[in-house]
């Protein structure tokens, strides 16, 4: 459960359809008022954001690597493949 961060009072205006969104979500449950819908989306984009940098970040490592580096990662991923399937994940 979140621990309940201070709160800063703001005032904005919305497009319509972001209003009905967070209402939807307060309606439907998955928030107990417009602050917390509108906290629990902010924080869904920024996970989707950290996914998206972490997705870009990994792409542009394995682009700059060179020949060697990529034949070393290589051997890695095997031997961690290997050891993976040795886990007993039912225990």
């Amino acid at each position: 459960m979140h621990r309940a961060a201070p709160r800063r009072k703001i005032s904005t205006t919305v497009a319509t359809e972001t209003l009905a969104y967070l209402e939807h979500l307060v309606k439907s449950g998955g928030a107990l008022n417009l602050a917390e819908a509108i906290d629990r989306t902010v924080r869904r984009a920024k996970r989707a954001d950290s996914v998206e940098r972490l997705s870009r970040d990994t792409a542009a490592y394995f682009q700059a690597l060179n020949e060697s580096s990529v034949t070393e990662e290589s051997g890695l991923e095997a031997a961690v493949g290997a050891l993976a399937d040795e886990v007993d994940f039912e225990r």
